[in-house]
């Protein structure tokens, strides 16, 4: 099977600083990767370099085959890639339709005359991408869904985190790259959301690499696993695999 998704000698550098460290790894299709280690090991700069907000140093990463290593993150996202972030961005003062339509705004016609003039136009596509936004959200909680013209602001922890995965799953993603899905949520909460997640992924086929620090949810979620400390791949296989690694144990565990 063609990897959806590789990279080859992936560098990213800092000054004098090395990142990422000629990352090898490939995705497949309609699989879940965890990718783990220490705080600092590269996680989210690989992240960032994937998506095109920084530029790598060396190396290439394909997407279905294709070169898309110099691209603009505008470019990126218009050939399937899309992600959250461990810090929410969610603007908060918006209704959670706006938000998600943030997302979607590659496929909105945003023309001048389209808007200004194409009213009925205009009217058949919001209702036609509020129904796309209620139905995502249903998926995850259909009580969500009723309240899609609220503020972001007035909602849980647990559903702002529904509405920035759903803000990168609007777009209909090839692959989605989840950065800490879990942070400021409470256990309970993070298997729950982890839970619609994979039945978000099952449904839409979606690959998805996924960065998480609870251990639990890497075991119970990925198919494979990749390792970094210090920007350098040190591990990879199965969760139970990697997890045995000495390496891992003193690196990621702190164990010996």
């Amino acid at each position: 099977m063609t990897a959806l998704l590789s990279c080859h000698g992936l560098t990213r550098r800092f000054g004098g600083l090395t990142a990422l460290d000629a990352l090898e790894l490939a995705v497949e299709p309609g699989s879940v990767l965890g990718l783990i280690g220490p705080n600092g090991s590269g996680k989210t700069t690989f992240f960032n370099v994937l998506s095109g907000l920084f530029p790598a140093s060396a190396g290439e990463i394909r997407l279905d085959d294709a070169p898309i290593t110099s691209l603009q993150p505008q470019a990126i996202c218009r050939l399937g890639i899309a992600r959250t972030f461990q810090r929410s961005r969610l603007c908060l003062p918006l209704s959670i339709f706006d938000n998600l339509m943030i997302g979607n705004h590659r496929n909105l016609p945003n023309g001048l005359w389209f808007n200004l003039i194409s009213r009925r136009a205009l009217r058949r596509q919001l209702e036609k991408s509020a129904g796309e936004a209620r139905e995502l959200l249903r998926i995850f909680d259909p009580a969500l869904a009723e309240r899609l013209f609220e503020a972001a602001g007035g909602i849980p922890m647990i559903d702002r985190r529904r509405v920035e995965v759903c803000r990168a799953l609007i777009s209909r993603p090839k692959l989605l790259l989840l950065d800490e899905p879990s942070a400021g949520m409470t256990h309970d909460e993070t298997l729950r959301l982890m839970d619609d997640i994979l039945q978000v992924q099952q449904r839409l086929r979606l690959t998805i690499i996924l960065i998480e620090h609870e251990m639990s949810l890497i075991s119970r979620v990925t198919n494979h696993c990749v390792v970094l400390n210090y920007g350098k791949k040190i591990a990879e296989g199965t969760y139970a695999q990697v997890s045995q690694e000495p390496a891992v144990r003193q690196a990621y565990l702190g164990l010996s």
